[in-house]
Parts: structure tokens; C-alpha cells; sequence
């Protein structure tokens, strides 16, 4: 089980420049604006308000970096698929997640948060494309587990990596943030990728 001490909010940026200048393995995070990201980055590190929950969808309007244990950054990105953010605004948050994706040497992997119930959108199978055409490796986050009767998990979970046309040596996580379901798996798989499996206490 890996242990967050310290989980902080370092800086948001909409440009290259105001990447921060350090050394830590990164993480995104990417999924659609309703998906639940902040809850769970709220959840994984254990701090209720460390990711701003909005009631709007399409809040979040930046890049943002968040400090984990000084060890690891995990990269919050805005939401996609939101139908009353102007066609600007989503020319401008493709061309920062773009922009983020292909230069930032420090990103070690992708994870893609889904809604567990449903089959994944145009937009979420773009992601995951997306990410398998610059080599990123995937974690599958499948989020409101809870919500979800015994029986339809596998179900679910085929349909899921058959739309996306999930690749072999990706990472399916099934996750409740209301539960704490899958917070350890995930852990482990983000450790993983950050070369840091040894931190785990």
C-alpha cells in the first residue's frame, strides 16, 4: 500500500512556459468533464479538497499539477465532451493536452477515467488512440463500481476494452471513489509506471 504524506496543489498552466521546472515522473489524468476526475484524485490521495468538485462540468480550464509525497506528479487536464464549452475553448484544451502529451519528457502514462456503466464515448476512445499513437502507456480507470450490479462487471469491462480496443500491457482498474474500491491497484499501477515500486510501503 502506498502511503501519500504530502499531497499539495503546485501551479496550473496553459502554456509550455508554465510547465514546472522539476524532475518528477507525471501522470495524467484525462476523461470527460462529468467523469469524476477530481474525486478521484480527491480520493486516491486520501485529501477531501485537494481537487476542486464543481458542480458545472468544464470547470477546470488548465493544466494542473499536483505534488505526491515529492515523488510523483499527477497532471490533471480539462475534461472533454462538453457540449456548452465553445468550439474556441475546445481548440484551445486540445491544443494545450496536445501540445502536453507529445513534449513533456517527464510523463510516464495516461490514465483514462470512464464511467464504469457505460459503453466509452467517441471522445474517450479518441483518447485512448490518442495516447497508443505517441507510445503512452494506458491505465483504464472504470469509475462508480459501486453503481454497478456483481454481474455486470465483467460484462461491462469487455465492452468497455473492445470499443476502446484496449491493447495487451495496458491497465484496467475498477474504481469507487464512494467505496474505496481500486485506490491500491491503482497506486500500484502508477508506481509501476513511474519506476518507484519500491516506494510502497
Amino acid at each position: 500500500m502506498y502511503k501519500v504524506n504530502k499531497a499539495e496543489f503546485m501551479l496550473c498552466a496553459a502554456w509550455k512556459s508554465q510547465w514546472p521546472d522539476h524532475h518528477l515522473p507525471e501522470i495524467c489524468l484525462a476523461g470527460r468533464s462529468n467523469v469524476g476526475k477530481s474525486s478521484l484524485i480527491n480520493t486516491l490521495t486520501g485529501r477531501q479538497k485537494l481537487a476542486k468538485v464543481s458542480g458545472t462540468p468544464g470547470k477546470t480550464r488548465t493544466l494542473n499539477f499536483f505534488n505526491i509525497n515529492n515523488e510523483l506528479c499527477l497532471v490533471d487536464v480539462p475534461g472533454y465532451g462538453y457540449a456548452k464549452v465553445s468550439d474556441a475553448i475546445k481548440e484551445n484544451f486540445a491544443t494545450m493536452i496536445d501540445t502536453y502529451l507529445k513534449e513533456r519528457d517527464l510523463l510516464k502514462g495516461l490514465i483514462l477515467i470512464v464511467d464504469y456503466r457505460h459503453k466509452p464515448t467517441h471522445d474517450d476512445i479518441q483518447m485512448y488512440q490518442y495516447a497508443k499513437y505517441y507510445e503512452i502507456p494506458v491505465i483504464v480507470v472504470a469509475t462508480k463500481e459501486d453503481k454497478l450490479k456483481r454481474n455486470d462487471l465483467k460484462k461491462n469491462e469487455r465492452r468497455i476494452k473492445e470499443t476502446l480496443d484496449f491493447q495487451k500491457g495496458d491497465m484496467f482498474v475498477r474504481f469507487s471513489s464512494l467505496k474505496n474500491k481500486g485506490v491500491d491497484e491503482l497506486w500500484q499501477n502508477i508506481l509501476k509506471l513511474c519506476d518507484l515500486e519500491n516506494n510502497a510501503s
